[in-house]
């Protein structure tokens, strides 16, 4: 665009400059030479028309010729930049067209096609990380609502067996009993996953921050895991000191580390110990997540992923609804931190950030 606003102004100062010529040398020779051949006069008639004329109202025509070049340039500008302002408009309508393929401009506008391309791929990364979540919710309520059948089958039939002989032994009755009350559970969990996908919405939940006694909270939570914990010979062993206090929503950060250490308990090593770090680093609260068992690394970036599970066949020991780290993202990213995870031969580790500025308080 420099270059031909350069070529434009260069070119207006050579016409200027050969009309101000224009009554010297061969140039005014040649005006006389077809004056004289239109008219059918002698020469020197010709000459003293073309002086009287022309070389005595120079100024007027030099005016004129310049006003009509200047039309001419600015019609010309006008017409390239009309002409790139219709190849951004055209670029901007591309982005929400579905169809695939790059988006071209004129070199003058290299720098704006590269800005809209990068856009474009954004947006089709995110619908495309949309469809694939909706997919995966999709498939997640399908399986869901096929495993509810099996425990609510399970309980009725059981309870039927029982209403239907009184008389039956007290063993046989209890044994029954216990059947019916482990598929109850099941059915509980099962329909508490409907409603985890179905209230999935945290962008717009307020947080209500207070004063939180992070060991204590610690504690708590892996007291409350005890029956998962001894299902596989598993335990948990805090590192923290007893007086962290932080700031943040309780109900919330609860969620968050229940959800990772749910995480841990499914996918570690039976008879493992699962390890848990909380301590202050400068201007940040640090909480990690330590327990033997690997995660593939090309899975480690979707661990994260709305309805994302780790085991591609539906397991009831391991079954979930994929939300539990999704929902523990969204959670400390209102809070203003991170959360990552990662994975060696032997050992995964998940670390939670938290800000530590005027928020969090070490008593």
């Amino acid at each position: 665009m420099f270059f031909q606003t350069l070529t434009l102004l260069v070119t207006a100062v050579l016409i200027v400059l050969l009309i101000r010529s224009a009554g010297r040398g061969y140039f005014g020779n040649g005006i006389t030479s077809l004056i004289s051949i239109l008219y059918q006069i002698p020469w020197d008639d010709a000459r003293l028309i073309y002086v009287f004329n022309i070389r005595g109202n120079i100024e007027i025509v030099m005016m004129v010729t310049v006003l009509a070049f200047f039309i001419l340039f600015i019609r010309m500008a006008l017409a390239w930049f009309t002409k790139y302002f219709d190849e951004i408009v055209s670029g901007v309508d591309r982005l929400a067209e579905e169809a695939s393929g790059k988006i071209t401009m004129s070199p003058e506008l290299g720098f704006m096609e590269e800005k809209l391309n990068q856009v474009k791929n954004k947006l089709a990364t995110r619908s495309k990380e949309a469809q694939d979540a909706e997919q995966r919710k999709n498939d997640m309520v399908v399986y869901l609502a096929h495993d509810i059948k099996t425990p609510l089958t399970s309980v009725i039939g059981y309870l039927n067996l029982l209403d239907e002989t009184p008389d039956m032994p007290q063993k046989q009755k209890e044994k029954y009993v216990r059947i019916a009350l482990d598929k109850a559970n099941r059915l509980e969990s099962l329909i508490n996953e409907f409603f985890e996908i179905t209230r999935y919405n945290l962008q717009s939940v307020p947080l209500k921050k207070e004063r939180i006694d992070l060991y204590y909270m610690l504690v708590q939570m892996a007291d409350e895991a005890y029956p998962q914990l001894a299902a596989s010979g598993k335990q948990t062993e805090i590192h923290a000191s007893e007086d962290m206090m932080i700031y943040g929503d309780a109900d919330k950060l609860a969620r968050v580390f229940n959800n990772v250490l749910k995480n841990a308990i499914a996918y570690s090593e039976s008879g493992s110990t699962i390890q848990i770090f909380a301590e202050i680093q400068d201007d940040k609260a640090l909480i990690r997540f330590e327990n033997k068992g690997t995660i593939p690394e090309e899975r480690l970036g979707s661990i994260f992923e709305k309805f994302y599970r780790l085991d591609d066949a539906r397991s009831t020991a391991t079954g979930g609804a994929g939300l539990g780290l999704a929902i523990a993202r969204d959670i400390i990213t209102l809070h203003g931190g991170t959360i990552e995870a990662r994975s060696s031969q032997s050992q995964t580790v998940f670390t939670i950030t938290l800000p530590n500025t005027d928020s969090f308080i070490n008593s």
